[in-house]
């Protein structure tokens, strides 16, 4: 992307990213601040800053903090990569299950765990998932998806997204007893409990490299919209722009399900709901749509740990009930599904 163009992309999108940053930027605050533990506002405003009580300031700085961050980096993945993918297939009910992508991650994080592989080394779950992510991405590659159509591209991913499905029933119905099958059953509802820094380091640099890669596929997925021939006539490339979008998307979304495990239908409803402070821009909703998709999620999670439930409601299944009627609403309005 010439520089230039970075920086109308950044201007024109500024007011909106500013407005949705001050938005996520306080769920993450409040979410600091209030919680099961018997903890005063002031007190925790004052531990999330470093002083007062250390029991306090633990909780805020390592246990609160941590968690709504790790939920907050999760949504943003999948809004970003959702944005990406729905730029590129030209569809606003795609999302990066479309295309297998989120399947094989969840199958390389329930591997590790059935594995044990956790044991040696606190970071082998979440690699497992963001190398599944890649993994996905290359098959693609491999099978075509530089140069056939997107409706084939879209029947591959299916395909990859249901061998990895049956898959992941597999290796849960071979679980060897019931405290395993509970730990896989626990990753695939999605969870941020217990996430700590080194956690969001380990995920930090591939969201980083897949969003850049985003972001140099934007003016392409904005000549996108006209149709393929006509992207083409403008000089976009096509297979550039896929590889971009779709590596991009992978990176994101493994590095969402090493965090926080599968999490539905963010993908779709926040590239949504971004849109209208963008124009419906391809090249500009993808930033908008992260910054949604983050402040969404750390909103549910926020609001399951306040749920006077005995035990905590999963994030993947809060995220389900929210997003759900979403999808149906979208796909109510939409009358357009593919171009």
């Amino acid at each position: 992307m010439p520089p230039s163009d970075l920086s109308a992309l950044s201007r024109a999108a500024f007011p909106a990213t500013a407005l949705l940053a001050g938005a996520g930027a306080t769920v993450i605050v409040v979410s600091c601040l209030f919680g099961p533990a018997p903890i005063g506002v002031g007190a925790a405003l004052a531990g999330l800053v470093g002083a007062g009580d250390p029991a306090i300031v633990l909780v805020a700085q390592e246990v609160r903090l941590p968690r709504a961050l790790a939920a907050w980096l999760a949504g943003a993945a999948l809004g970003a990569a959702g944005a990406g993918l729905q730029g590129l297939l030209r569809n606003p009910l795609a999302d990066p299950g479309v295309l297998g992508v989120s399947a094989a991650a969840a199958l390389g994080a329930v591997i590790a765990i059935y594995f044990n592989l956790a044991a040696l080394a606190f970071w082998m779950t979440p690699l497992a998932s963001i190398l599944f992510a890649l993994g996905a991405t290359g098959l693609l590659y491999i099978l075509g998806a530089g140069r056939v159509s997107t409706a084939r591209l879209i029947l591959v991913g299916v395909g990859i997204s249901s061998f990895c499905g049956a898959l992941t029933a597999l290796v849960m119905n071979l679980a060897p007893n019931p405290f395993v099958l509970t730990d896989l059953v626990s990753w695939l509802f999605g969870s941020v409990a217990n996430r700590s820094f080194p956690d969001l380091a380990l995920a930090a640099p591939f969201l980083a490299a897949g969003l850049a890669m985003l972001l140099l596929a934007a003016p392409g997925l904005r000549a996108l919209t006209l149709g393929e021939e006509a992207a083409f006539s403008l000089g976009a490339d096509l297979p550039r722009l896929r590889l971009l979008t779709i590596a991009g998307a992978a990176l994101m979304v493994g590095a969402s399900v090493s965090i926080a495990g599968a999490i539905g239908f963010v993908g779709v409803v926040a590239p949504h709901l971004a849109r209208p402070f963008v124009g419906h821009d391809p090249a500009r909703a993808i930033i908008p749509a992260a910054l949604v998709g983050g402040a969404l999620v750390a909103a549910a999670d926020f609001a399951v740990r306040l749920l006077p439930f005995e035990q905590e409601l999963r994030l993947g299944v809060a995220a389900a009930l929210i997003g759900a009627p979403g999808f149906v609403w979208i796909a109510a309005r939409t009358r357009r599904l593919a171009a």
